[in-house]
C-alpha cells in the first residue's frame, strides 16, 4: 500500500542518533531511495514529537527515515517519547523500526521479527552492539526500544541491529553503511509484501 492509497507519509524509525549513526543512516536512506531527517539526530534526541512530525510532513521524499535516541537512559527518554508520538500520529504510517542494541542496564528489550548480523546475515536472533549473535531469542536490548512493547500493531515490523555506523567498521558510512542499508531494505521488503 503506497502513500497514494493511504494519503499518509511513510516513516521508518531508527533507534540511534549519534554523529556516526547519523552519517550511516543518511547514507543508507539514500541507498533505498528515501530521505533521512538529519535534524532528528542527536544523542539524545533534541526535537519534540510535534517538531519531528512537521519535518516529516515537509519533506517531499518517501519513505522518510527518522532517528530517535535516549542516550543510554533505561527510562522512557526523549527518543522513546518522540518514537511514541510519531507512531501514534494519524497522518503518518510507520513501516517499521530498526532497533539498535546497546549496553544499557535494567531494560526489558523488545521482540524483533529478524536481526541483521555484522556479516549482513538475516536471522531470527539477538545481536549485540557489535552485530554478533548472542542468543537465539528474537529480541533486542537497547536504550530506546522498550517503548515498542507498548505500541503493538502501530509497529508492524522490527529489525534488530548492532551499533549503527560502527560494528568494528563493518557498517562504515564511507563504505556504504551496508548493514544499516540491509536493515532498511528488510523493512521495505516486508511492507511491500503485505
Amino acid at each position: 500500500m503506497s502513500k497514494e492509497t493511504t494519503g499518509k507519509k511513510r516513516v521508518i524509525l531508527v533507534t540511534d542518533g549519534d554523529r556516526i549513526a547519523r552519517q550511516a543512516v543518511e547514507k543508507a536512506s539514500g541507498n533505498i531511495g528515501g530521505r533521512c531527517i538529519s535534524a532528528s539526530a542527536g544523542n539524545p534526541t533534541r526535537l519534540t514529537g510535534s517538531q519531528t512530525v512537521e519535518l516529516i510532513k515537509s519533506t517531499p521524499y518517501d519513505p522518510v527515515v527518522v532517528m530517535v535516541d535516549d542516550r543510554g537512559s533505561g527510562k522512557k527518554g526523549k527518543g522513546e517519547r518522540v518514537l511514541e508520538y510519531v507512531a501514534k500520529h494519524p497522518d503518518l504510517e510507520v513501516m517499521g523500526v530498526v532497533a539498535v542494541a546497546s549496553n544499557t542496564e535494567s531494560i526489558d528489550g523488545t521482540k524483533v521479527n529478524c536481526a541483521v548480523t555484522r556479516e549482513r546475515q538475516v536471522l531470527t536472533c539477538q545481536v549485540d552492539k557489535k552485530g554478533q549473535v548472542i542468543s537465539s531469542l528474537p529480541i533486542i536490548r537497547g536504550d530506546t526500544v522498550d517503548v515498542l512493547n507498548e505500541l503493538g500493531q502501530e509497529i508492524p515490523f522490527v529489525v534488530g541491529i548492532g551499533d549503527i555506523g560502527k560494528m568494528d567498521g563493518q557498517d562504515d558510512p564511507e563504505e556504504g553503511a551496508r548493514i544499516t542499508t540491509k536493515a532498511l531494505e528488510l523493512v521495505l521488503e516486508h511492507w511491500q509484501s503485505r
